[in-house]
């Protein structure tokens, strides 16, 4: 740890320092948290690490509650500076304040990593009684808390012989793709049906559009006919024809909508998707997509990101986005280009898009046909 805050700022920090510390910290938080892109305020940070760094024991609660309120480059800082002063009460044997720790975790409106680390601090501390809190996260907002939940439920799964109650309790918390598909594997061995795609909230089902051009890779700038609003009963001159909507469903477990089925594996292509999802509720959400073209997406007609590249790869939550969704109708409108490279591994014309909160959970549609929400 000590070598890695060096690399950080060599010129400010010596290993072994300790220095006075004022009783408040909070000029040294502010200086931190004042630091911005490309280097601004670095300097003025480091001093500030290094004072804090020397600080006591005292000083950790305040650097895990300025977490919250602080840029990534700070909380960096920040957690750096928490972890010095626990490295070095711990190796002097000094006492550190696990009760304080403990309030701190249970304050679920404080930053997700700041309760993680608090919780670690708290196992450095005191291992046993610390493990006694895990199965307390099975509901936590903070999904790295929570996946520690989710693995004792599937050790206990497994203690039992392979018990299936258990492991749907287990799926049913779990946020992190790699514990949903390990469960899900459990389950399918004990015979067990498990429905993915309304797990993770994927949207299956689609009105379907193409194929545009996209000839010399200009279709992602042009505006063609669906990005001026869509009208499902409209027909348009596509790249070699007439083109009209069409609806486009999948049944993959992870939502991959595949547009080489309706349209052949075609080069130079644009197409679009359209859903409609029926919010019950006005909430914050968050779309989160997978695709290795390029692509543009909407929401209730305005354009919430876009990002023209090829065939980088794909994966679940690839590219999170957060939104607000309005009570009743949400319009979503995605664009996708396939360029001209024909190798192998650029045929795919595919994305997977799902709507969920924050912490990765599924935001499922009132207008969700009833055969995906068993």
């Amino acid at each position: 740890m000590i070598a890695r805050l060096v690399a950080l700022c060599p010129a400010f920090f010596l290993p072994g320092q300790v220095l006075s510390n004022p009783e408040d910290p909070a000029q040294h938080i502010a200086i931190i948290q004042a630091v911005g892109p490309k280097g601004a305020g670095n300097p003025e940070a480091a001093a500030a690490f290094q004072a804090l760094s020397g600080a006591k024991a005292s000083s950790i609660l305040p650097l895990l509650r300025a977490i919250e309120e602080s840029n990534p480059i700070a909380r960096n800082w920040l957690r750096s500076a928490v972890e010095v002063i626990v490295e070095r009460e711990l190796t002097d044997k000094k006492p550190l304040p696990f009760e304080e720790l403990k309030k701190f975790l249970a304050d679920r409106t404080q930053a997700p990593e700041a309760r993680r680390l608090a919780f670690d601090l708290m196992l450095a501390i005191d291992r046993e009684t610390s493990e006694k809190l895990i199965p307390g996260f099975i509901d936590d907002p903070s999904t790295e808390l929570r996946r520690d939940a989710v693995a004792l439920l599937m050790t206990s799964s497994r203690k039992a012989g392979e018990d299936a109650t258990t492991y749907r309790k287990a799926l049913d918390a779990a946020r992190d793709v790699d514990q949903i598909q390990e469960i899900a594997k459990a389950l399918t061995e004990l015979k067990e049906k498990v429905d993915l795609s309304r797990h993770f909230g994927f949207l299956t089902n689609w009105q379907v559009i193409g194929p545009f051009h996209n000839n010399e890779r200009k279709g992602f700038a042009e505006v063609f006919p669906p990005e001026k609003g869509v009208d499902l009963e409209a027909s348009y001159e596509g790249k070699e024809s007439e083109v009209t909507w069409q609806a486009l469903s999948t049944d993959d477990p992870y939502g991959k909508v595949d547009f080489n089925k309706p349209y052949g594996k075609l080069k130079e292509v644009t197409g679009y998707a359209y859903h409609e999802f029926d919010a019950g509720e006005a909430r914050p959400a968050e779309l989160r997509l997978g695709c290795k073209n390029a692509w543009k997406i909407w929401l209730n007609g305005k354009l919430v990101f876009e990002r023209d590249e090829y065939h980088r790869g794909q994966r679940i939550d690839q590219y999170i986005m957060p939104v607000e969704l309005r009570k009743g109708s949400n319009t979503i409108l995605l664009k996708l280009c396939q360029n001209e490279q024909k190798q192998d591994w650029t045929v795919q014309w595919e994305f997977q898009l799902r709507v969920c909160d924050a912490t990765g959970t599924a935001i499922l549609a009132t207008n969700r046909p009833e055969s995906e929400t068993k």
